[in-house]
């Protein structure tokens, strides 16, 4: 019967954070972005984010952070949220759930700890930024 279950990979859908300057904060700030760079519109999306990790020898984690969207059209990309200066230390993840007709996909993408730094940047299709990108 698993055999029978058909998992749909996830394909041209990733996410990608790119620093930005924020007049809110007169810093330089992290965002985070959803990528379709697809050619089908991603329908009832779900974005489930959270940090999680070690800091000084203490396990630490954040809250869920939940995000909804109708609808994410093919090659276009929406900001999720910002990533605080502290939780940059601590891996960042963010699962992702959506439809391309009644086909259901899902996928959990992984910032490592430390890794949304300039060092790791490559330019953002679609945004055509440089960011850190997570496939």
């Amino acid at each position: 019967m698993k055999s029978d279950i058909n998992i749909p990979e996830v394909e041209n859908v990733f996410f990608a954070a790119v620093q930005e300057w924020s007049d809110d904060f007169m810093d330089k700030i992290w965002n985070v972005y959803l990528v379709n760079d697809s050619d089908f519109d991603l329908d009832s999306v779900m974005v489930v984010s959270k940090a999680f990790g070690t800091l000084d020898g203490e396990m630490k984690k954040t809250s869920l952070l939940r995000h909804a969207f109708v609808q994410v059209p093919a090659v276009s990309v929406v900001k999720i949220e910002m990533i605080e200066q502290s939780v940059l230390k601590l891996n960042n993840e963010f699962m992702v759930t959506y439809f391309i007709g009644n086909t259901l996909y899902d996928k959990k993408f992984t910032f490592s700890a430390q890794s949304i730094t300039p060092d790791y940047v490559e330019e953002v299709p679609i945004l055509f930024v440089d960011g850190v990108i997570v496939r």
